[in-house]
């Protein structure tokens, strides 16, 4: 049998199961819950994760890592994909990068990494460069100019206040 001999139409009307329609159904009497018990009861619903009382999955495998909700999400771009996108002499920066979709997530900082070789000039505009990015980016003739991330969060507001204070003095 192949794929193509499948009628997808006769598959999508499959006639929904009528239950407890007499024996010759084969879902006849107990309608398909068995004898007894809390599923063959009105209103039963059980947990899909319930295992029968053996220890559940989620917590026989040991607790691992955290997330941390504050760290930076950085995006990473290699030397070799410059040179392929980009021509001799152009700008290359997060929004530029953003905007014609080479980058597609969301992120805080875009770092170049040094993979693959360039031999355009380029200007790239970045938050962070490997050390072998830099190196090639500027062998070719090109610029690197670093970006200023986001400033840092002020955790101890009362002593900001105090040095603006003692800064109107």
């Amino acid at each position: 049998m192949n794929i193509s001999d499948v009628n997808f139409l006769s598959v999508r009307r499959k006639a929904k199961k009528r239950l407890g329609r007499g024996t010759g159904s084969g879902l006849g009497k107990t309608a398909g819950r068995g004898h007894k018990g809390q599923g063959s009861r009105a209103g039963f619903s059980m947990n899909p994760l319930f295992e029968g009382g053996q220890m559940p999955l989620v917590r026989r495998v040991p607790k691992r890592g955290f997330n941390n909700p504050f760290a930076k999400k950085v995006s990473t771009i290699n030397v070799g994909d410059l040179e392929l996108i980009f021509e001799a002499e152009e700008t290359v920066n997060p929004a530029i990068l953003v905007e014609s979709q080479i980058i597609k997530e969301q992120f805080d900082c875009l770092k170049i990494l040094g993979d693959g070789d360039l031999t355009k000039k380029l200007t790239v505009q970045a938050h962070a460069f490997s050390a072998a990015a830099k190196e090639k980016i500027e062998k070719a003739g090109g610029e690197v100019i670093f970006l200023p991330g986001k400033k840092p969060v002020v955790r101890n507001k009362m002593g900001t206040r105090k040095k603006q204070f003692e800064n109107k003095k």
